[in-house]
């Protein structure tokens, strides 16, 4: 094995002709990882995003080979994937005002360039899942929001178009599914690439804690912060330390590192209907 990239969160390794994506336990907020991990994190986010590529299946194409043909010292937290041309769009879709979205809409009344209407609150459903595209890489280090023109410039009208479709299928797909177990999905995030054959394909990792935010649909309501499971409990305690966003970033409490594994771990088998066991 040979790594090739470690990110905030991930790390890739090249495997023969394969790429092995590693789920660690670090945790990452504002764009900056901390120095507390999260006991199972990394196992719990690559047995959710697996289900749901399985699940998501008939509806694109993804990067998985296996979950289980993996090195012994990354078994449960590592998938083998299929190298692809990645993109250069987060694609965003977003069912309720929240996070970016919610401080966007407050300065210029909408997200990425889509008009939403006027009075809504912290927390809001909108009136459809609308598609919000940001940047991987900015000259500020941050994720920044695009139009989908921006996007279209970037990788071709009918590229952006079925990005755009699958971002707001797939949302809306995991939505339903989560909706039957009383887990609102409040938005997501997803990246494609390109296979061998230029063929739109779903990678990275898909509806888990990390790159959503789900909700218990029986305590939403509009115009609060939400009980979130996933890394919102991070962001917040981050947040309320004063800490100025730039690294290095601050460790993490014993009390927080439990309740935020205690989260991810509720959502996991909120969702899947499976039953975590390590």
């Amino acid at each position: 094995m040979k790594k090739i990239h470690s990110g905030k969160v991930r790390d890739l390794y090249e495997i023969d002709s394969d790429l092995l994506l590693v789920a660690s336990d670090r945790v990452s907020v504002y764009d900056v990882s901390l120095p507390t991990p999260v006991p199972d994190k990394g196992a719990l986010l690559t047995r959710l995003s697996a289900w749901w590529f399985e699940q998501l299946s008939d509806v694109v194409p993804n990067h998985v080979i296996s979950a289980t043909d993996v090195p012994a010292e990354f078994a449960g937290r590592a998938l083998r994937c299929r190298p692809l041309t990645m993109l250069p769009v987060e694609c965003i879709a977003r069912g309720y005002l929240v996070g970016m979205g919610l401080r966007e809409y407050r300065k210029n009344g909408t997200v990425s360039g889509v008009a939403l209407p006027e009075g809504l609150v912290e927390g809001s459903r909108l009136p459809e899942p609308i598609f919000t595209p940001t940047t991987k890489e900015s000259d500020t280090g941050h994720d920044e929001f695009m139009t989908f023109e921006e996007v279209v410039e970037l990788v071709g009208r009918e590229q952006a178009d079925r990005m755009r479709d699958l971002t707001l299928e797939i949302y809306t797909r995991g939505a339903e599914r989560a909706g039957r177990n009383g887990i609102i999905v409040a938005d997501t995030k997803l990246e494609f690439g390109l296979d061998s054959d230029g063929v739109l394909t779903l990678a990275d990792e898909v509806l888990t804690s990390d790159s959503s935010r789900f909700w218990p649909a029986d305590d939403w309501e509009p115009g609060r912060p939400q009980h979130a499971f996933d890394k919102q409990i991070v962001r917040d305690w981050a947040t309320s330390t004063g800490w100025d966003k730039t690294p290095p970033g601050p460790a993490i409490p014993e009390e927080v590192v439990a309740e935020t594994r205690a989260r991810y771990t509720e959502v996991y088998e909120r969702i899947t209907g499976l039953r975590w066991n390590g």
